[in-house]
């Protein structure tokens, strides 16, 4: 990961005072993309499969993914490397530190895809209340966010926390490929990833949702009840008692 030009890394909170990635914040523009282009950041990206794709879609667009686990985001690092996808960039480090490496309207709209639902903790959820004041701290107000996930979980949760703080719903739906016709819709059912190729195999419906982050004070945790998913990937069991 070291040797790649379009990857930067921080892991530790105790780094960040002496981490060249935190002097990136409000300059990733001027410093390593070199133009003016909308920002668009990939959460959890993993192999970096929607970060990768998405900026050979709109190669006016500047793309990071952002992830933790290193191993996985090799992939697409080295493909834009390869490729020499000057709009693709990938940032190792935890999600909830965001708000270090980036200024205050400088992210233009995030992608949240197949993360892990978090079904025990809410402030872990990419989704949560907890997250969506630290994407404001960033984001361009009414920037947008879309999540695609195949957790029905996740999906109700979401949906429930976008009712209570009267987010505006761009887009919604509870199976992706069922629909068309649907403008938004597009780039949400254009690529696919690794894990979403998994789900779609198994007879899973993919949710989407997109949302404008318009600028708020305060926020409502969702407080109903949720039945959990009873799924996990390949070769694992999910029991709810563990």
């Amino acid at each position: 990961m070291e040797t790649f030009s379009n990857v930067f890394q921080c892991g530790a909170r105790e780094s960040l005072p002496n981490n060249e990635v935190v002097q990136m914040a409000g300059q990733w523009r001027a410093r390593y993309f070199k133009n003016d282009h909308p920002i668009v950041l990939e959460l959890g990206c993993g192999r970096g499969e929607y970060t990768v794709g998405m900026a050979r879609r709109y190669p006016d667009c500047n793309f990071i993914g952002i992830d933790i686990k290193g191993a996985r985001m090799w992939a697409g690092a080295r493909e834009a490397e390869m490729e020499k996808m000057g709009n693709v960039a990938f940032l190792r480090t935890n999600i909830e530190m965001l708000t270090h490496f980036f200024a205050k309207d400088e992210i233009d709209g995030i992608w949240i895809t197949f993360c892990d639902p978090q079904m025990k903790k809410a402030t872990k959820r990419l989704t949560s209340t907890y997250f969506m004041q630290r994407y404001q701290q960033i984001m361009k107000p009414d920037g947008v966010v879309h999540l695609k996930t195949d957790s029905p979980f996740l999906y109700t949760y979401t949906v429930e926390m976008l009712r209570l703080n009267a987010y505006p719903v761009l887009a919604d739906t509870g199976d992706l490929y069922a629909e068309s016709g649907n403008d938004r819709l597009t780039d949400a059912a254009a690529l696919q990833t690794h894990y979403e190729k998994q789900w779609l195999d198994r007879g899973l419906k993919i949710k989407y949702l997109e949302w404008q982050l318009t600028p708020k004070e305060r926020w409502e945790e969702p407080t109903i009840e949720i039945e959990k998913d009873t799924y996990r990937s390949y070769g694992r069991n999910y029991n709810t008692n563990t």
